[in-house]
């Protein structure tokens, strides 16, 4: 059996509130899953990779038998290993239109930008292309594992499935069924029997194409208003049906005022937007429940009580004006919370904006009223992107930590460090992307976060969630397979 060990720096969250850091550490990883953790001293230097393995493993206290099948990775200076990053609801259909909203809101934005766009997807040659170019760029930023929605075309929805397998992440890839007339005639199913199957077919696909569970399909009533009550009904089946196989669901709520007034309306006989999914059996343990920004306490305890997940969205909420979500609320009722980025409703595909964006939102809130409690931490949202949403897709234990049995999903992520004695000239090729090592060899530098050396590690991690970008993440590892290497 091959093995790998991993030599350095390794970072990942303990608890809501808890980060371990581990300065000198050596994780060995076979078959894709974490075999063994230890925390070393200062016992080890870079030159000791020189070494043949069965002589580094001793020095190192570990049984050297078939070392001829060891890799042994280094971990440079000013890098860390940390959990892939987990985006819980993000629309790969929706790419082209990465920041363009204009002046509108959500139900505006949907007809005027979104289904045009996704309705072109028919097109095979157009969709792979838009396809591949955003799993492509949330791989580049670190996410390991997403929960992505397609349109209401099976094909193209299986060529999402396609291009997930072939470019390695780990991904929910769903069919937005859509069957009532708020959606144009041109998009939409044809009927409550035609959601249901179309939606069949694409789950089916993805254990076809996919026997190792890596992808796999999920149910996705786009959300209640695109819905009629016999669709909605005939995917609670699809999930009660899929429980043994652990299939997922996701959809939309509260994310608008608006579009809640619109359900109310819509749905006269529910007392409420979680009500209309729960009385279609739609609110699960494996449901996902994307923005909730308008919950109210009673539709929280019913959420609650189904354990379901929230996608807290926070940058498409503020790009749409939709509201700020209370996430501490949510957290302190016991509700599974994880980060979704929502493209194109949210501008970017990267975790990490989600995750500092988080943060400045929960500062407004706390601001608006809520309380200094309302903030979340630095340490809370890297939780809430890895942790958290490994929970909210019922992932936990499997992925989102460093633990021994844990699948090694996992990003090196680097940043480097400003020279002592730089003159102009080099402060100037450093800006530029390129700066000289001691030896006169030339390197880029990582993106726009800056380390003195005399930082903390708990500084760094600041720096990188809210300076960092694609630039930091150096290597990307999804089932043990290196997926994305710079």
């Amino acid at each position: 059996m091959s093995k790998t060990y991993y030599i350095g720096t390794f970072i990942h969250s303990l608890t809501l509130t808890t980060l371990e850091i581990v300065e000198h550490g050596i994780i060995c990883v076979s078959n894709g899953i974490i075999r063994s953790i230890q925390r070393m001293g200062e016992d080890y230097s870079e030159s000791d990779s020189t070494l043949p393995p069965s002589a580094f493993l001793q020095k190192l206290g570990h049984d050297n038998n078939n070392a001829q099948q060891l890799t042994i990775r280094i971990i440079p200076k000013n890098h860390f290993l940390f959990p892939g990053l987990i985006d819980t609801h993000i629309h790969a259909s929706q790419y082209p239109n990465l920041g363009i909203f204009g002046k509108t809101t959500l139900l505006e934005w949907l007809n005027k930008y979104t289904f045009p766009l996704e309705a072109s997807l028919t097109d095979p040659a157009k969709a792979k292309r838009v396809y591949r170019q955003c799993v492509q760029r949330s791989l580049r930023n670190g996410t390991t594992t997403a929960a992505y929605y397609a349109t209401q075309s099976a094909r193209s929805t299986n060529i999402l499935t396609d291009v997930l397998i072939d470019l390695g992440q780990r991904g929910f890839v769903g069919r937005c069924a859509m069957d009532s007339d708020l959606q144009p005639k041109w998009y939409r199913d044809e009927s409550p029997k035609a959601a249901k199957d179309d939606t069949s077919a694409c789950v089916g696909y993805c254990k076809e194409a996919d026997q190792s569970g890596r992808v796999r399909g999920i149910i996705t009533p786009r959300f209640a208003p695109s819905c009629s009550r016999d669709t909605l009904s005939n995917l609670g089946r699809l999930l009660a049906d899929g429980e043994q196989d652990g299939l997922l669901c996701q959809t939309h709520i509260s994310e608008n005022k608006n579009e809640v007034e619109l359900v109310k309306q819509l749905f006269p006989e529910c007392s409420s937007y979680a009500h209309v999914y729960d009385v279609h059996n739609l609110l699960t343990p494996r449901t996902v429940l994307a923005h909730a920004i308008h919950l109210t306490e009673d539709e929280i305890a019913l959420i609650k009580s189904r354990e379901c997940g929230v996608s807290h969205c926070p940058t498409s909420n503020m790009a749409l004006g939709s509201g700020s979500l209370w996430v501490r609320h949510l957290l302190d009722e016991g509700v599974k919370v994880g980060l979704g980025t929502d493209v194109s409703g949210g501008y970017d595909v990267n975790v990490l904006e989600a995750a500092r964006m988080a943060c400045l939102v929960s500062r407004g809130v706390a601001e608006g009223g809520k309380g200094e409690r309302s903030k979340i931490s630095v340490e809370e949202a890297l939780w809430l992107a890895t942790r958290g949403g490994a929970e909210v897709l019922g992932l936990g234990g499997k992925v989102g930590g460093l633990e021994v049995g844990m699948v090694w999903d996992v990003i090196l992520v680097g940043a480097d460090e400003v020279p002592v004695d730089q003159d102009g000239e080099e402060a100037e090729k450093m800006l530029n992307g390129v700066h000289h090592d001691h030896d006169g060899k030339q390197t880029k530098i990582g993106g726009k976060v800056d380390f003195f050396g005399w930082e903390t590690w708990e500084e760094k991690l600041a720096k990188w969630l809210f300076s960092g970008d694609d630039r930091n993440i150096r290597a990307v590892w999804v089932g043990g397979e290196l997926v994305c290497r710079k």
